[in-house]
């Protein structure tokens, strides 16, 4: 199994052609981000992809403005339903290796997000996109327990595992007491948003500060496991995006407002982290089955 590395837009600015030099320098694979509104700017994303041998990962956020990720309180099953088809046909156009989703709503009933993930389902399933819902504060898969019943209910559900949302809303590093769950997750887990959240947030200042220690180490097993499911179901590649972010996620000095760390600089040295990681675990399972 390999491992491939996206780059998020989230945080960043610069053209696309800016961000892949960017992600090359630091041997990444591919983009992950929202695709562009017009027809001809997805066109022409789509020629500088391919012109670069990048892959790319496409975000589908419903029910929010642009660059918001909490869907509007307002928000109806049915308009995140129409926000979904419609982005998803725009995203058809541009073939990326998958597509990674925020839907639903903390605020409604279990069932609401059930069916509402359901049809998501059907329609990536019409459109040949592989599909994830990402773990995320606000969406259906705000909590663990919520996201246990959505997986028992829904076979076809896949996920892009990002436990630092968990971590957050249930103020502990809360896989290691939840192993079976965490062992659902892993075989359902097709992509991993790699941020160490912690139990009052779901960002570390800096995963190598010796007070991150536990955190980045809880994680680094959970993450394992996810490695050892595609393994052992004879994965071809794992994604990975670093996503350490901004918007209130980057620790800042108070009165300044100032970062107290790069955020490129966190998300290449997760990522590096990340590959001595799995060198250990590929050394381990080749130790096991010679």
């Amino acid at each position: 199994m390999k491992l491939l590395f996206f780059k998020t837009f989230w945080g960043h600015s610069g053209s696309l052609k800016d961000e892949i030099a960017i992600a090359k320098r630091a041997g990444f694979d591919g983009i992950e981000a929202p695709p562009p509104v017009t027809t001809a700017e997805r066109a022409r994303w789509s020629q500088i992809l391919a012109d670069e041998g990048m892959h790319l990962i496409a975000e589908i956020t419903t029910g929010c403005a642009p660059n918001v990720y909490v869907p509007d309180p307002t928000a109806t099953p049915n308009t995140l339903r129409e926000d979904f088809i419609r982005k998803l046909d725009h995203i058809a156009e541009m073939r990326p290796i998958s597509v990674n989703c925020m839907t639903g709503s903390d605020l409604w009933q279990p069932d609401e997000n059930m069916t509402l993930l359901g049809d998501c389902i059907e329609h990536a399933r019409s459109a040949g996109l592989p599909l994830t819902f990402e773990m995320h504060r606000s969406r259906a898969t705000f909590h663990p327990l919520a996201t246990q019943k959505l997986l028992d209910q829904l076979p076809a559900l896949r996920l892009n595992c990002d436990f630092s949302h968990w971590c957050c809303v249930c103020e502990q590093l809360v896989m290691d007491a939840l192993p079976d769950l965490l062992d659902l997750c892993a075989s359902r887990a097709d992509h991993i948003h790699a941020r160490v959240g912690y139990p009052q947030g779901p960002q570390v200042a800096h995963p190598a500060a010796p007070e991150s220690a536990d955190a980045l180490s809880a994680h680094l097993r959970w993450w394992r496991k996810i490695w050892e499911a595609r393994s052992e179901r004879n994965e071809a590649i794992c994604t990975i995006t670093p996503e350490f972010g901004p918007d209130g996620y980057l620790h800042t000095l108070p009165f300044t407002d100032q970062p107290v760390a790069d955020l490129w600089s966190l998300n290449t040295w997760i990522a590096d982290r990340l590959r001595q990681e799995f060198d250990s675990f590929q050394q381990q399972r080749l130790s096991r089955n010679p």
